[in-house]
């Protein structure tokens, strides 16, 4: 144990590797020692697959180990922990560990190897020695601890740095700069899309830093934070997450195969192989922009699609198609399409506003945008993480010296939902200083002028319409087609030891809130079949109040999220008090993993701390009021505000706002008018904020005591 408090005293110099996007590719441990002058190099792979399938390259013979067995990585304490890898077939392998532990395996005749070694008590630094005949893989800086992996969408991916400026995270500066902690390792699965689990991944294992903290999930790092502070054992923490997504993704054939629901897609995906390669080699006629070679400054700047003349007022636009705007183009013909889309309107202005200042007012666009009146080029942004930014450009006296006003936008959407796509209300002309407005939603011509698939823009220009001929493109597949993500982000990952997974994820199923229970608990039981590190604990983060459009009634995805704790070793941490109407994306990332890490220590690390706030167990009439009961309450259930989160209504399914009364560790609910209640809902809305917590400080979920629709 002196070693292991040395390491936490002296931190190590580490190489910070960036990964933000990721399709796991099989290297070798490739930062370790290799002897005897060869290198063990592992296979390659495009650090984004096309749809269908990994574009790998695969060396038969080569001596490799998982990237993920690697320098600096931290295996799953007082456990058989697998490594594995490719080798020449019937090759020995020999593993010796130097805390003591060896073992031996035969490469089989599919060129793979995997081999089980007991590891330690948590300490470290070890080093892992690995032979193949007369090569020979020496790992360093190796910890034993807890493994932990981390997944889900955007608020799991959301990095400690935030995405500024709208979205933050709360201390952000303070964090990063205090972050270095050699005992918290870090490893970042980049996006990927597969139709069949892939075996290889690519990246390397971080040690907590200024340099590299702010890069990596902020609610996986605070949660590992926390844990480490507690337990004062190495962490290690694996993040595999996408923005954007919904749970489907993210689970296997298997798991999805037991919903009916989606069978018929997944047959399509099956089948259309063929069609998708030809629209593939379709687009390889056409030039490139390869992103991967251009710096990460200013990446998405200056790009040259061969569209100059889409600005221009006088541009022959006749043979563009329409779009209603606002709208995500997914929802329309265009469909599942990454890439460069041109918008362009004419709209006829009052005479009394020429060669006055004008605003031009967009909404939200995703992700990037340049935007010219008149050809002139009045604002632009063109850096990820803005989608949610409102476009409002103010125009220069002269770009309007006519009634007939022309207004180009250009769109780059390298993933996602993509396009101009906020509110009608939000997108008009202005007059400057005025309510006077002009609409502009309504039809929009438009023209795709590039595809983005692979990291690498296919160009057709502006000129020609390209687009609109192409090849059948069969089912496309994206970050939103069942198993894509599983296949390519979690499968590749199997069989790593872990301790457990955190799960931030639901906000992108709110329209299918009645299936999601049903998904999460499929995945969840899938996971731990395929890890097979027995019914390992899964904890989750319950999402967060925001003002969502009309109709999505998020309260149903978060009531379906309570519904799967029914499924074993399972915990939620609620976040109906840090939820912010502005942004998707709350701010308070450390409370949020301080919660999940509550569930962890409490059930998995027998500490004594409270884990949960109070749980809506039953209801009782008397007297013409409602008697509410609760698990979690703590020494006493504590009320904040007016309790106005509260709604009672009768058999006539009318709620109003209730009158609630403390009594005990129970609620007494009731409305004057109400004299025979017959149900109660709590924080029932996409923006309900929460009132009830125990005195621990946790706040209760959002729940309903009826099943009205």
């Amino acid at each position: 144990m002196t070693v292991y408090n040395h390491l936490i005293r002296t931190p190590m110099n580490t190489r910070f590797y960036v990964v933000f996007v990721f399709i796991i590719t099989l290297s070798a441990g490739t930062t370790g020692q290799v002897s005897h002058g060869i290198t063990a190099k592992g296979v390659t792979a495009t650090n984004e697959s096309r749809a269908g399938g990994l574009e790998a390259h695969e060396k038969r013979g080569s001596f490799t180990t998982a990237s993920i067995i690697a320098d600096s990585m931290v295996v799953q304490q007082k456990s058989n922990v697998p490594i594995w890898g490719t080798g020449s077939a019937g090759a020995v392998i020999s593993i010796t560990a130097s805390w003591g532990k060896g073992a031996t395996t035969v490469v089989g005749p599919d060129g793979k190897w995997i081999v089980k070694i007991p590891t330690p008590a948590a300490g470290g630094p070890f080093t892992v020695t690995i032979k193949e005949q007369d090569t020979t893989v020496v790992l360093a800086n190796v910890l034993a601890g807890e493994v932990w992996l981390a997944s889900g969408q955007s608020n799991m991916e959301i990095p400690v740095a935030g995405w500024p400026p709208a979205d933050t995270i709360e201390n952000s500066a303070y964090e990063i700069l205090h972050s270095r902690n050699s005992a918290i390792r870090m490893f970042t699965v980049n996006r990927g899309l597969s139709m069949t689990p892939e075996p290889l991944t690519s990246g390397s294992w971080i040690s907590a830093s200024p340099e590299a903290s702010g890069k990596f999930s902020a609610a996986a790092y605070f949660f590992a934070q926390a844990l480490q502070q507690s337990l004062h054992v190495p962490i290690g923490i694996i993040h595999s997450s996408w923005g954007g997504t919904m749970i489907e993704p993210w689970m296997s054939a298997e798991a999805i195969a037991r919903f009916d629901e989606y069978k018929a897609t997944m047959e399509k995906v099956a089948g259309g192989k063929e069609v998708r390669t030809k629209y593939e080699d379709w687009l390889h006629t056409f030039p490139t922009i390869d992103m991967t070679q251009r710096p990460d400054e200013n990446k998405w700047a200056g790009l040259n699609f061969q569209d100059e003349g889409c600005s221009l007022p006088d541009c022959n636009d006749s043979l563009w198609k329409e779009m209603t705007l606002p709208q995500y183009w997914e929802r329309t013909e265009l469909g599942e399409f990454d890439g460069v889309v041109w918008f362009r309107k004419t709209v006829e202005v009052p005479s009394s506003w020429l060669h006055k200042k004008m605003t031009l007012e967009l909404g939200p666009v995703d992700d990037m945008d340049r935007t010219f009146v008149n050809g002139i080029l009045v604002g632009g942004i063109e850096t990820t993480g803005m989608w949610n930014v409102d476009r409002v450009y103010s125009l220069p006296d002269t770009a309007v010296g006519k009634n007939t006003v022309s207004i180009a936008v250009r769109v780059v959407d390298p993933q996602g939902g993509g396009g101009i796509y906020g509110t009608s209300e939000r997108m008009v002309l202005r007059l400057g200083g005025t309510n006077e407005t002009v609409s502009l939603a309504g039809s929009w011509k438009y023209l795709p002028v590039a595809s983005y698939d692979g990291k690498k823009f296919s160009i057709f220009g502006g000129t020609g319409n390209a687009y609109y001929f192409h090849p059948a493109t069969g089912i496309v597949v994206t970050n939103s087609t069942p198993t894509a993500l599983y296949n390519a982000m979690i499968a590749p990952l199997i069989p790593y030891t872990i301790k457990g997974a955190i799960w931030y994820q639901g906000e992108a199923n709110t329209g299918n809130s009645a299936r999601y229970a049903s998904l999460l608990s499929a995945m969840i039981t899938d996971w731990r079949t395929k890890f097979k590190c027995g019914e390992f604990p899964f904890y989750y983060a319950q999402i967060a109040p925001f003002t969502y459009p009309a109709g999505t009634h998020s309260e149903l995805l978060r009531e379906a999220q309570c519904a799967a704790l029914g499924t074993k070793n399972t915990g939620m941490a609620v976040t109906l008090d840090i939820g912010s109407m502005k942004t998707i994306h709350p701010s308070q990332k450390k409370e949020v993993g301080r919660r999940l890490a509550l569930w962890a220590l409490a059930k998995n690390y027998g500490r004594s701390n409270p884990y949960s706030g109070p749980v809506y167990r039953s209801m009782k009439k008397a007297n013409g009021t409602i008697v509410l009961s609760f698990d979690h309450a703590g020494k006493r259930l504590v009320l904040k505000g007016t309790g106005t989160e509260f709604h009672i209504a009768g058999d006539d399914k009318i709620f109003k706002p209730a009158s609630v009364a403390l009594r005990g560790n129970t609620l007494v609910v009731s409305h004057p008018d109400i004299t025979h209640p017959a149900a109660v809902r709590y924080a029932f809305t996409d923006t309900s904020s929460a009132v009830l917590f125990n005195t621990d400080g946790l706040p209760a979920s959002s729940f309903r005591t009826d099943r009205w629709k």
